[in-house]
């Protein structure tokens, strides 16, 4: 007999038979063209392997392109190395040192460089998002990757009939094609988010982590917030830092009281940083100034409007939260350009060039894996027989910035229940402390993408699945 109360309560549902095409078949089938995805794709058609990848932007790159971060570093081997060497050549690289933008360390209003001495040395790589995007897409398309960009991922077919795991039989994505089926041998997790993970049926930890618990916690978990990237160009540094110092204005605070009684500022475009226990990093949960970082043209400046803390939304797999984050960083845009450009000298003519096209989520789902690498294994510098590179140094900030010696096991990159799966990027199966510390940057997502689309190759080419697969030797 069914409930009365339950029946009053339920949402209508809609059914209705679909007859969907199985459009694509491939060797590896990637969900996903950020960084993890982009590399594995890449390794394994280079490897000979049949490869679709799906991206729902028009390139890869994920959060580095289409979400403007274009973090370049030194490379680190592998394709982050030929990527860097790649983007450098075709003018995508730009450095910004203290030759080129004098008074910006030790500057409150740098992102990056606030916390330098004033003066010092420093130096600071970026990529220019959209060139770095079509060198990306080239280079899938060299290698003959089958890359579906405007393609949303829908839901994964899974048959689970047999005794052990669940092995998944095709994904269904929606374009300009409408629906449609991509049927495939292995597939790979790089989404950034554990999407592919969280339709498929494998374990996971919703995303969120520590929270914060300052002195006016109201009991409310918070995950950490994400952010939207925008640029502005045409920026003078040197009529900023001189109102800065002749004003004795270092925070912009007495442009924004101004603003602010004019009406021209409203609340909650600039937010007071969030103290107490357990906070995430004063990058994340405050928004009390301005607060950029030179990128891609002398002039030109990537600019972060974080989701406010005490919203508490779940962006990855909460519509109303992730169109609620969109809706209202827009406006909280538009209006702190609008105030940059009437109070605060340096952007009279600037203006916004680029918008990130989605909201960055910093902490998504943690799918559980064979093995969960934990802090405790980072701390005691633990060894692994089926290690996937040498030891990693890395320094955890949420140990006091204490460097570590560690490896990962590449039962790290297999999800429990799904037997041709592999896992990437910031959806690989870490725990909170281990993942959103360190290991969701540019180089190790590449490195993972690589390390993920050659152990799919490699099983490809033996017939078996990636928990079939015997790793004895690092990759990198």
């Amino acid at each position: 007999m069914t409930d009365q109360a339950d029946t009053a309560t339920a949402a209508p549902a809609i059914s209705r038979s679909y007859n969907i095409p199985i459009a694509h078949e491939a060797d590896v089938v990637v969900v996903g063209g950020g960084p993890g995805g982009f590399a594995a794709a890449l390794q394994a058609a280079r490897m000979g392997a049949r490869t679709i990848m799906i991206e729902r932007f028009d390139m890869p790159g994920g959060v580095h392109t289409a979400g403007l971060q274009g973090a370049a570093d030194s490379g680190v081997g592998g394709i982050h190395t030929e990527l860097m060497e790649r983007f450098a050549a075709e003018g995508h690289i730009y450095t910004a040192t203290e030759s080129t933008h004098p008074g910006w360390a030790g500057n409150p209003l740098s992102h990056y460089e606030r916390k330098k001495p004033q003066g010092s040395d420093f130096r600071r790589m970026s990529f220019n998002p959209e060139g770095a995007g079509c060198v990306m897409a080239t280079m899938l398309k060299e290698a003959g990757v089958t890359a579906l960009y405007g393609t949303t991922f829908l839901d994964a077919i899974v048959d689970t009939d047999g005794p052990g795991d669940g092995t998944i039989k095709a994904i269904l994505v929606e374009n300009a094609s409408g629906l449609q089926a991509i049927a495939g041998k292995i597939f790979i997790e790089g989404s950034g988010t554990g999407e592919l993970v969280a339709r498929a049926g494998a374990p996971f930890v919703r995303g969120g982590g520590p929270q914060p618990k300052g002195a006016d916690w109201d009991g409310v978990e918070r995950p950490i917030p994400g952010g939207l990237l925008w640029m502005m160009t045409g920026i003078d540094l040197k009529r900023l830092i001189a109102h800065q110092e002749t004003a004795k204005d270092p925070e912009l605070q007495k442009v924004m009281a101004e603003a602010s009684a004019a009406g021209d500022l409203p609340q909650g475009v600039y937010r007071p940083r969030m103290t107490g226990a357990n906070v995430y990093g004063e990058a994340y949960i405050g928004h009390p100034t301005l607060d950029m970082s030179p990128i891609a043209g002398n002039g030109t400046y990537v600019l972060w409007q974080n989701v406010p803390y005490e919203w508490a939304l779940h962006m990855d797999d909460n519509i109303t939260d992730h169109t609620r984050a969109k809706r209202e960083l827009r406006g909280f845009i538009n209006a702190e350009a609008q105030f940059l450009n009437k109070y605060v000298p340096g952007f009279e003519t600037a203006n916004i060039a680029n918008i990130g096209r989605f909201v960055g989520i910093r902490d998504g789902r943690h799918p559980i894996g064979e093995y969960v690498v934990n802090i405790e294994d980072v701390r005691a510098g633990r060894r692994f027989r089926d290690a996937i590179s040498r030891p990693m140094n890395k320094t955890f900030f949420w140990e006091g910035f204490q460097k570590h010696d560690f490896e990962v096991p590449f039962r790290s990159f297999l999800p429990k229940k799904i037997d041709n799966m592999i896992l990437t990027g910031a959806s690989l199966s870490f725990e909170y402390r281990t993942l959103f510390m360190v290991m969701r940057n540019f180089p190790w997502c590449t490195q993972t993408g690589e390390i993920a689309g050659f152990a799919a190759a490699r099983c490809i080419e033996q017939k078996i699945k990636p928990k079939e697969l015997e790793w004895t030797q690092p990759y990198f």
